[in-house]
């Protein structure tokens, strides 16, 4: 019955994904009527301003939707680099990682799933994300307080949540969430930089370029539906990822069958994963993104711990400990990959991690771009 629940769980929470996924497209489509009210709302009258504005709707959506291309095929190429060079995370070998490499290796194997690419990030702090926009890109990293901090039925938890990410492509989907955002960002700039409504609000009177008031309440018209759209679309980008993350924690529970462990991980993660010097973009693919603590639930890219244990409780029949607080969770700020061995007179420092667009931190990745072979 628990898993009759579960499944039940996650087919809603995929078919609700679809459908927030489906609205990006018509809200462009908005954005560019809105394009076409401002730019091309000369006409006198209001009706004939509208009409002008639907017969150039066609190719005002053709051009958003080429940028939408273009701007997807660059995040294409360069995805994991970007995302390496964001996080600061390094590739590991089954040599420098036995124990994380055969719970993921063992995982994959149970689903005839391609092993994907292992990093870590030399962090205290307790998280992972899945990355790769095809299974057979697809990368997971974590932190090395995640492998510190876990048990290996903890661990497994987590690294079966990443793999649900890379096997329902969220990554993709994310991506695709994140492009047509962009689009519609970019014609919500131009709107605030458009030389007529810029005229329109030094004269207080939205008059654009003539004597007609109705050719100003066009552009009036033209700006409320892209902020509209701009605004529905980023709340739209974070329910989608909400659901993702749902659906991600039900699809962990049914490759380990251990509703327990993942409830556990969760909790264990509860307050640990804060990671401010990663951009939110970045953070919106995290395991847990502690900045949504102090946002409304409808720009938080995560839902709260608190609903996603409920969620599994609910239905796949685990049991909630609470909040935990455990030795290894408790001494964050000295790990144990950065303390000094008594007959090791070195310490081992975690690289600097800054934002890529700020260009190199120092430390292990030194000046290496994310566009470089690796």
């Amino acid at each position: 019955m628990q898993a009759f629940g579960l499944r039940t769980h996650a087919w809603n929470t995929a078919w609700r994904s679809m459908l927030l996924l489906a609205g990006f497209p018509l809200l462009l489509a908005v954005v560019a009527l809105g394009l076409g009210m401002i730019f091309g709302g000369e006409q006198r009258d209001l009706g004939r301003a509208l009409a002008n504005a639907l017969r150039n709707l066609p190719g005002i959506y053709v051009a958003c939707c080429g940028v939408a291309i273009i701007w997807f095929a660059i995040a294409w190429a360069a995805h994991n680099r970007i995302l390496d060079w964001a996080t600061g995370a390094h590739p590991v070998t089954r040599a420098e990682e036995p124990r994380l490499w055969n719970l993921l290796e063992n995982l994959c194997i149970s689903r005839g799933m391609r092993m994907p690419r292992l990093a870590v990030i030399e962090t205290a702090m307790l998280n992972a994300y899945a990355a790769g926009l095809s299974r057979e890109t697809g990368a997971v990293t974590v932190t090395r307080g995640l492998i510190d901090a876990l048990d290996d039925r903890e661990l497994a938890a987590v690294l079966a949540h990443e793999l649900s990410h890379i096997r329902n492509g969220d990554a993709r989907l994310g991506l695709i969430a994140a492009v047509f955002v962009g689009v519609i960002s970019l014609g919500f700039d131009m709107m605030t930089r458009s030389s007529r409504v810029a005229r329109a609000e030094r004269r207080g009177g939205w008059r654009v370029e003539g004597n007609s008031r109705n050719a100003g309440w066009a552009a009036v018209i033209g700006v409320l539906m892209i902020s509209l759209a701009w605004l529905l679309a980023t709340a739209l980008r974070m329910a989608l990822s909400r659901n993702r993350e749902f659906l991600a924690d039900a699809g962990a529970v049914e490759l380990t069958a251990d509703p327990d462990a993942m409830i556990t991980a969760l909790r264990k993660v509860e307050g640990h994963a804060a990671m401010p010097e990663v951009s939110p973009q970045v953070r919106a693919l995290f395991l847990e993104d502690a900045s949504d603590n102090a946002l409304s639930s409808l720009m938080a890219t995560h839902p709260p711990i608190g609903d996603r244990v409920a969620a599994l409780v609910k239905f796949a029949g685990g049991r909630d400990p609470g909040p935990i607080e455990t030795a290894a969770v408790a001494d964050l700020q000295t790990p144990a990959w950065a303390q000094q061995d008594a007959t090791d007179e070195t310490v081992r420092v975690a690289p600097a991690v800054s934002p890529w667009w700020q260009g190199p931190a120092q430390g292990d990745r030194g000046s290496r771009s994310p566009w470089e072979p690796r």
